[in-house]
């Protein structure tokens, strides 16, 4: 069993001769009142405080220990803090204001009215757009450095995947696109997020930013690129196979 203990967005490491691992022993004692959950056999909850200077633990940010452990650990930390996330949001009921209590390991139900609720998930799409040679890169108002993604936005209520890629193409850049196809998914969670990537080829229009949303935006060969996302991303993972399908 592994314990994925979390300080808000940090995550518990245990340190080896070999690099870091989820820890197998509670790194720390939980408080009385903390809710430990059961993930898939393994268990997650949240301290209050990190730990510092610990000769056998170390704090990590959950994007940053993507780069020190296995994909399958990074995975399950990443479940384990979308529901933990969920279970610090749903500690009252939506309808009656009653106490959410577990009723299995993924659903909770009100003590009151008996309402159940299970983790949600915010579905996002992400496309990357190719004329001839070259990507559509945006650099978008929320990004914290100055790198360049892809157009993406989260998905509205009554539409299709394919509808909201059109839109939020059109919406954020003026283009319009063809020759949509899927190209993979992604669980984000940051908090609790799926990213459902797609590629197109440009169709018709002249970039015009959606100024709310974008501050950036142009066209790029591979020679010229900008600061690109970090490859725990799918965004990334979309760039590089356009890249490797250009050398073919």
């Amino acid at each position: 069993m592994r314990y994925f203990v979390f300080c808000q967005s940090d995550l518990v490491l245990e340190k080896t001769p070999d690099g870091y691992r989820i820890p197998t022993e509670m790194p720390v004692e939980p408080k009385p009142w903390t809710t430990i959950m059961n993930v898939d056999g393994e268990k997650a909850y949240r301290i209050d405080q990190p730990l510092m200077d610990h000769p056998r633990y170390e704090m990590c940010g959950l994007r940053q220990s993507y780069y020190k452990l296995t994909a399958e650990e990074y995975g399950k930390a990443g479940k384990c803090h979308e529901l933990l996330y969920w279970d610090q949001n749903t500690k009252f009921c939506g309808v009656c204001g009653g106490p959410m209590k577990f009723h299995t390991d993924i659903s909770k139900r009100c003590e009151h009215c008996g309402k159940e609720v299970w983790p949600q998930l915010a579905t996002a799409i992400i496309v990357l757009v190719r004329k001839g040679n070259e990507v559509l890169l945006v650099h978008a108002n929320n990004f914290r450095t100055d790198f360049y993604g892809l157009v993406a936005g989260f998905v509205e209520t009554g539409e299709t995947l394919e509808e909201a890629v059109h839109r939020e193409v059109m919406e954020e850049t003026g283009l319009h696109i063809k020759n949509l196809r899927y190209f993979g998914s992604q669980p984000w969670p940051y908090p609790c997020g799926l990213m459902v990537g797609f590629t197109a080829d440009y169709d018709s229009g002249k970039i015009h930013l959606q100024r709310s949303e974008l501050s950036k935006g142009s066209w790029f060969d591979k020679d010229h690129l900008p600061h690109i996302p970090e490859k725990l991303s799918i965004a990334r993972k979309l760039i590089d196979a356009w890249l490797e399908k250009l050398k073919n």
